[in-house]
């Protein structure tokens, strides 16, 4: 939390809670697919720069999300308070690009000596023309927003969920050996001869998890049942898709990687594909699409979480192309400056 006093001198203060960055390669992924969307989303211009979101209450206690174009203030503040530090983010008016009621997030703290949060009164010189207040995904449904969050809670706690699968499955070479050779041969299914190589090691009936926004990952981590069997899947654009009963893997997998080997030739907006660190010389991929998002390690495998199968977690071996794959998109991806 800000460095700020313990209330809020006036009413036009505005008492910081938190802060986070709106820019092509980190953004609150709640709110799109990628930045342009993010951006559109709170009625903001997609400029290459990004913005600064800071959250906090007024003097009535009314919650309020200021947007600034001060992305190197607020990228300082949240660098502090990471590391334990104070910091008293007082943005500068003239940064200031515009301010919305509501938070995008939730958020667990409120400030002290005002009113508990809740949303602004609508302004009555708005003449109903005035923005809804924003306000964080439901818990109790599944969609595009819990699907990005639960991917995001991935790339968070991976080892957590890594920990999960077994690598004689994750490494099992793609149409030999390994768990899943067995069942490779007995599901012969469309597309096996021109298989790409990538290995799926969960099916829709697999890898079940609550991916809901408000749950913390560790405790989802414990619904993560893995299949045992492994599936070469195509991963090229175009391929036919196969039905989930003859080939053993979920048809949301297929799509999902067809499109991802799709943004090589064709670059996605940008923020699609974000690259962050990862331990090691890894990189830690988040790539999202219609219906779909992955997580996955440059040096590992991947996950994947789709529209149409709610709250469950899909793991994808490593098999002979995903590395390719994974590669491909970090060289494409938007990194943190």
């Amino acid at each position: 939390m800000a460095g700020t006093d313990n209330t809020v001198a006036d009413d036009d203060a505005l008492y910081v809670l938190t802060a986070v960055l709106l820019t092509p390669a980190q953004f609150p992924s709640v709110l799109g697919d990628d930045y342009p969307a993010a951006c559109a989303a709170l009625g903001l211009e997609p400029y290459a720069e990004g913005y600064g979101l800071v959250m906090g209450q007024d003097s009535d206690g009314a919650r309020w999300t200021v947007v600034v174009d001060d992305v190197s203030l607020v990228a300082v503040a949240i660098a502090s308070w990471d590391c334990g530090m104070e910091y008293d983010l007082s943005p500068d008016d003239r940064s200031v690009v515009s301010a919305l009621p509501g938070w995008p997030l939730a958020l667990a703290v409120a400030a002290p000596g005002v009113p508990a949060p809740h949303d602004p009164a609508p302004d009555p010189e708005a003449d109903g023309e005035d923005l809804p207040p924003l306000a964080p995904p439901a818990t109790d449904v599944w969609g595009p927003a819990q699907r990005r969050l639960g991917a995001d809670a991935i790339a968070l706690q991976w080892a957590v969920w890594r920990e999960q699968i077994d690598d004689a499955t994750a490494f099992a070479p793609a149409g030999g050996g390994g768990a899943g050779d067995e069942n490779a041969e007995e599901n012969d299914g469309p597309g096996s001869e021109s298989s790409a190589g990538v290995t799926a090691v969960a099916d829709g009936a697999g890898a079940t998890g609550d991916s809901g926004a408000g749950e913390d990952a560790e405790s989802r981590s414990e619904d993560l049942e893995p299949e045992s069997r492994s599936e070469d899947v195509d991963g090229e654009s175009g391929s036919p898709e196969p039905d989930d009963d003859a080939s053993g893997t979920h048809p949301g997998i297929r799509r999902a990687l067809a499109e991802a080997h799709a943004y090589v030739d064709a670059p996605p907006p940008p923020g699609r594909v974000r690259s962050s660190f990862a331990p090691g010389d890894a990189r830690m991929i988040r790539a999202d699409g219609p219906g779909w998002s992955m997580v996955a390690r440059t040096d590992d495998i991947a996950f994947m979480l789709l529209d149409e199968v709610p709250g469950e977690i899909l793991p994808v071996g490593r098999g002979t192309e995903l590395p390719k794959l994974l590669e491909a998109l970090d060289a494409l991806a938007v990194r943190p400056s």
